[in-house]
């Protein structure tokens, strides 16, 4: 029973680990800096303070805090606050303001701010420091502990940013469950966005185009990806050439092909309508992107769960000539397999080059390798005939956690290299335990 529980919901608790982890990392205090917030501190001024005082809204650049301390600024001179005046930037620029109002005999009444910048130096000794502002009140909206990894924003940007890779890890869990390997989906996501992007400029109308020609376009480049991945299908069930072998030839192919195509530029010529899928939220604020993820893994499940294709897919990666001989097409299987690996790749550089509105033959590096890591971390066997479409999910979302978590504590990006493939060799060699026995558990049996 406990066996059966870490199999199959090791992973959801290893996800479970990781995000509590995490956000104990990253617990901060932090302060309301939404309308509300705004709200009660204009409620604090207009109450205490005369319209004739000068009043700074402070805010920290590139963060937060800085367009808090813009929408207070607007509403406080709507409230008739004339002498409201607002310092964007970094301890020394506001020590450069309050310079500035002394030379001129000014008083600061009010600094109403937000974040982390009441504890600038400059705030904590502006009594020693400028004795003349002694009487200055610094204003902040109420602060509270909460871990900056569960921020809404953090969880939104994580699973924004592994749509491309848990698109394509759909196809290569198939692939995978076949005991085969498709290296060339970093480069099809180049070869993709270039396409797409080139046949929006020239035959679309550049930033003209519609949107039925804008998807017409997209639809070409992700079937030229598809076909480019039945290609290695073809080549691995009817010549029996090994699927790293092809795939490799293939990725060298289409990367070759986007940087031809592209004449190794960027393209940027496309309407600005491009970025509704990589970018746009319709459905209740919730990015079209992962709207699209979802769907895709819904259906995906349902195929491999519910369907003789699916069920034949498993046959083929659990042994391929008893399959042959219990009456499964082993050819078709692995050339749908391979087809729509190359298809999902080919989505995935739509969806970035709609994140990015532009396509270069530099996209996609290095995405193969993430995409192998999230299927084998969600315990897909690399020997093929075992493997689910969830634990991808699940997989893919423990390598962005993972990632995020390394971003938010500050390790550089050569340290989570390290991590990573630390991450992926576990999960390999975890499977190689389930399969088989320690060789001491073998002697005690």
């Amino acid at each position: 029973m406990t066996t059966k529980m870490f199999t199959d919901y090791g992973m959801v608790l290893v996800l479970i680990v990781l995000c509590i982890f995490f956000s104990l990392l990253t617990l901060n205090e932090q302060t309301l800096q939404d309308s509300d917030a705004i709200a009660g501190l204009i409620e604090r001024i207009t109450t205490e303070f005369n319209k004739s005082d000068i009043i700074l809204t402070v805010g920290e650049v590139n963060k937060d805090s800085a367009p808090f301390a813009e929408r207070l600024r607007e509403e406080l001179v709507e409230e008739g606050y004339d002498n409201t005046r607002v310092v964007v930037g970094i301890p020394r620029d506001l020590r450069l303001a309050l310079d500035e109002i002394k030379g001129k005999g000014g008083r600061v009444t009010v600094i109403a701010t937000s974040g982390d910048v009441p504890k600038w130096a400059v705030i904590e000794r502006i009594g020693a420091d400028y004795p003349e502002f002694s009487g200055c009140k610094v204003l902040a909206p109420a602060s509270y502990m909460w871990p900056d990894f569960l921020k809404w924003s953090n969880l939104l940007a994580i699973v924004d940013r592994i749509v491309v890779i848990a698109v394509i890890a759909i196809g290569m869990t198939m692939v995978i469950i076949t005991a085969g390997i498709d290296l060339s989906v970093g480069s099809l996501i180049a070869l993709s966005a270039v396409l797409s992007t080139l046949l929006i400029r020239d035959l679309a109308g550049a930033e003209e185009a519609s949107a039925f020609g804008m998807t017409l376009c997209c639809l070409a480049a992700i079937a030229a990806c598809g076909l480019m991945g039945a290609f290695s299908g073809l080549m691995v069930s009817q010549f029996l050439i090994p699927p790293f072998i092809v795939t490799l030839a293939m990725m060298m192919v289409a990367s070759g092909l986007a940087f031809i195509l592209a004449r190794g530029q960027s393209i940027y010529q496309v309407p600005d309508s491009l970025v509704w899928l990589g970018r746009g939220a319709d459905l209740f604020g919730i990015p079209n992107t992962i709207v699209l993820m979802a769907i895709l893994y819904a259906a995906a499940h349902i195929v491999m769960t519910r369907t003789v294709l699916g069920r034949y897919i498993y046959a083929v990666g659990g042994n391929k000539e008893t399959a042959r001989l219990s009456g499964v097409p082993v050819k078709p299987v692995l050339l749908t397999v391979y087809a729509v690996c190359g298809g999902l790749a080919g989505l995935g550089g739509i969806v970035l080059a709609s994140q990015l509105k532009s396509g270069a033959p530099t996209y996609g590096l290095m995405y193969e390798l993430y995409v192998i890591a999230a299927v084998v971390v969600g315990g897909t066997s690399l020997a093929g005939g075992r493997g689910t479409i969830i634990g991808t999910l699940i997989g893919a979302f423990i390598i962005a956690v993972i990632q995020n978590g390394m971003n938010l504590t500050g390790i550089e990006s050569y340290t989570q290299k390290v991590v990573l493939g630390l991450v992926i060799l576990g999960a390999v060699l975890l499977d190689m335990l389930k399969r088989r026995s320690w060789p001491g558990v073998r002697k005690m049996r």
